[in-house]
């Protein structure tokens, strides 16, 4: 009986699988979504597997009141570690229908033990509104040395429904200008 040495083909199979975990910019995770926002119970939100969007099912936000004076949203939180110092690029696509009021995707840069944001953008100025396709949307902002954390979601202010599909982080250099504000 002779013995195979599959060493070889398994170390390259786990580096492989390695390299692309790590080279991969998809931050979110359908399960780690979490609901929200100054109304969160005036919204039903999740993951929609009737929609998909590039093969994937996607996350969304559905207002279930017909008035609602507040918002919603859907967000994660990732340690703000290999940006620190870096400025970064959040990009995501969305779809909304009949969105009355306003929706956006945001991203905040936090500080340990502090309420104030170090930077902070909600799409407001550039507000989605009314019934729109996919459309792919980005936030830029610098994360400085002294973050703790960025906290990144979708939201949807009244009434309407959106949904959204894959947020993902990119480092980019200094000649990409912020979109957002910081306190």
């Amino acid at each position: 009986m002779t013995r195979k040495n599959y060493q070889p083909a398994s170390f390259f199979i786990g580096m492989t699988i390695t390299f692309l975990l790590c080279c991969s910019q998809t931050i979110y995770s359908q399960t780690k979504w979490f609901p929200t926002g100054s109304a969160p119970d005036k919204y039903k939100m999740g993951i929609d597997s009737t929609l998909q969007y590039v093969g994937q099912n996607v996350a969304t936000i559905q207002s279930i009141n017909a008035d609602i004076n507040g918002f919603g949203t859907l967000m994660q939180s990732l340690s703000a570690g290999k940006y620190l110092g870096k400025r970064v690029r959040m990009t995501g696509s969305m779809k909304s229908k009949d969105v009355a009021d306003w929706a956006g995707f945001w991203c905040r840069v936090d500080q340990a033990g502090s309420q104030q944001f170090l930077a902070f953008d909600n799409m407001q100025d550039r507000a989605i509104k009314g019934t729109t396709d996919w459309t792919k949307y980005e936030i830029v902002l610098d994360v400085p040395a002294e973050a703790s954390n960025v906290a990144f979601g979708a939201l949807l202010s009244g009434t309407g429904q959106i949904w959204f599909h894959n947020p993902t982080f990119e480092i980019v250099d200094n000649s990409v200008p912020t979109t957002g504000r910081t306190e």
